[in-house]
């Protein structure tokens, strides 16, 4: 009965009063205020999960790290490009040296020490190893050795100001390994 009562009681409200309620309803859920996140953060299991290697483009941390990178790595160009400038003024200096004495003293052994770390380590920067060394092609006097050196390094020096950054060249490796070669023989020659 009193189901009946209730029903017939809400049949009598004027439908203004239901309206009323209705658009009460509606407006106080449209004023609540809605919690939109256009890009979540990501949960400490997210991270976990996450590829180190994998970046986000807009961090501007990821962004300064890629710039030293870069920078790291323009600045080991610059000095692979420095050592085969280096090994290029060595051998022109042993040749006139060798061309007016005939000869090498003590300090030019130096320099041809030097001359034979500074080509190995552009080798190795260019891709090769240790083991690639050559001694074919050898002059058959000093004379011709000394100047054949200074010619070896200056086209080691073209091909490294030549090769890209990223490039691994054959060309470069080949030629330090002869110019290698070559300075081996000169130092057992001169000893």
């Amino acid at each position: 009965m009193f189901a009946r009562k209730n029903l017939t009681s809400f049949k009598r409200l004027p439908a203004s009063w239901l309206l009323a309620a209705v658009l009460l309803f509606v407006v106080a859920d449209a004023m609540t205020p809605q919690r939109v996140r256009l890009n979540p953060l990501p949960t400490d299991s997210q991270n976990s999960n996450r590829d180190p290697q994998n970046t986000d483009l807009g961090s501007r941390e990821n962004e300064m790290r890629a710039k030293l990178i870069l920078k790291e790595e323009k600045k080991r160009y610059d000095e692979h490009l420095g050592r085969a400038r280096e090994a290029a003024q060595l051998a022109s200096q042993l040749s006139e040296t060798y061309q007016a004495k005939q000869q090498f003293n003590s300090e030019d052994g130096k320099k041809l020490e030097r001359l034979e770390k500074l080509t190995k380590r552009i080798r190795n920067e260019a891709g090769g190893s240790d083991s690639d060394a050559e001694a074919k092609d050898l002059p058959a006097d000093m004379p011709a050795a000394v100047k054949r050196l200074a010619e070896m390094a200056e086209d080691l020096r073209k091909l490294v100001e030549k090769t890209p950054r990223h490039v691994i060249s054959a060309g470069v490796i080949d030629e330090a390994n002869k110019m290698i070669g070559v300075i081996q023989y000169v130092r057992t020659s001169t000893r």
